[in-house]
């Protein structure tokens, strides 16, 4: 229907409703497409939720706690254009419609069609408690009983831990996995506690720290943590299989699966695997004067690779042809910048999330305002190929 609209209308605030054209609306898309940016960032208490975000993002101070963020779900997130000095908010999914091929890559969009497949989101645990113990469906399971051509794969990326800050991930080597998922029926019933330290590794984790999880790996994050998720993009199956004997926000208890999670639990990720194959897989591939880039996972199942780069001077970066989804995880500010003046330049600010279109190419990251001449780093997600 986007050829048929003459107008657009935002009623996101209420009594302010704001209205653009037609034409109006294209040359936003488009220019979106051509250049960095941002969407607007959702912001979500959660029974596990903490303080971090309060600070850092300069949130509510009242509200007791914020859990989730989620600062690039083009799906779900919204999209601010700035026209004539009116901010106009409309779904940033209108660009991955529109725009697909420039935005994503005709790579990426042949395997993916007109779906963003890469998704970054906070999980703050400071001073909060632990995420429900979970797991994801496999490939195959997602296919065959949601149709979904892809699982959730995902990592967590620590952007800051305090004293106290561990991730679970993975069962413990010589369990007896007859008896884990006869206590968490019991646990289910509501008969007894699961003792999760007895069956799954319990990993002090630290700033800067990179737990990879593909689909099938028993997961959460423990309290004290500030993590990045980043993750493809199917949508949320989370099969909780203990959820810490405590209540959802509306006070009810929170499903938990148990009997889905036990048809999709990777056994053979114990505790050898995970040091070996899932924790700070960090291996240096390339340095220069002022800088260095560290592969840091994904695991090989997983279609999403990250570079993380550390600069205290400009750095050059190519998109080759696939999506680039950035944040900033190291100091206060940054400037992303055209080699031939190809988009205007464009201030990101520490923790906040950042995509770069396919169709961009080129691209240089710069420390900027209060970072200049400083120590930088992003961490920086993009299709394999």
């Amino acid at each position: 229907m986007y050829e048929q609209v003459d107008f657009w209308v935002d009623t996101h605030q209420p009594g302010n409703p704001k209205m653009i054209d037609r034409d109006t609306f294209f040359e936003g898309i488009r220019k979106t497409a051509n250049s960095p940016f941002r969407v607007v960032p959702f912001f979500d208490p959660a029974p596990w939720g903490g303080q971090w975000m309060k600070e850092v993002c300069g949130l509510d101070p009242e509200k007791e706690n914020y859990g989730w963020c989620f600062d690039c779900v083009p799906e779900e997130n919204s999209l601010l254009l700035k026209v004539e000095g009116e901010l106009f908010e409309m779904p940033s999914v209108n660009v991955v419609y529109l725009e697909s091929t420039q935005l994503l890559g005709e790579p990426v969009e042949a395997r993916f069609g007109k779906e963003f497949p890469i998704r970054f989101d906070f999980l703050d645990t400071v001073g909060g408690g632990n995420l429900s113990l979970q797991v994801h469906p496999t490939t195959q399971f997602i296919r065959e009983h949601f149709g979904m051509q892809y699982t959730q794969d995902e990592s967590y990326y620590l952007l800051d831990a305090k004293e106290g800050a561990h991730v679970y991930i993975g069962v413990k080597e010589g369990i007896d996995k007859g008896a884990m998922i006869d206590d968490l029926r019991k646990a289910q019933r509501g008969e007894s506690a699961f003792d999760a330290d007895k069956y799954v590794n319990k990993v002090p984790a630290r700033k800067h720290d990179h737990f990879l999880i593909p689909g099938g790996t028993i997961h959460c994050s423990g309290s004290e943590a500030l993590v990045l998720e980043i993750s493809s993009t199917p949508n949320l199956f989370t099969f909780k299989l203990w959820d810490w004997e405590r209540l959802g926000l509306d006070g009810k208890p929170r499903p938990i699966n148990v009997e889905r999670g036990k048809e999709v639990i990777n056994w053979r990720r114990d505790t050898e695997y995970v040091h070996t194959n899932l924790i700070n897989c960090v291996t240096e591939v390339a340095r220069g004067d002022g800088w260095r880039e560290e592969r840091t996972g994904l695991h090989e199942n997983e279609f999403i690779k990250t570079r993380r780069h550390w600069f205290s001077v400009p750095v050059t970066h190519d998109t080759n042809n696939s999506v680039n989804v950035l944040n900033l995880i190291e100091g206060e500010e940054a400037i992303m910048e055209s080699p031939d003046n190809a988009f205007e330049p464009f201030v990101v600010h520490y923790a906040e999330t950042f995509i770069i279109p396919a169709g961009v190419g080129q691209y240089t990251i710069t420390p900027h305002g209060a970072s200049t001449g400083k120590e930088c780093a992003t961490i920086k997600a993009y299709v394999r190929f």
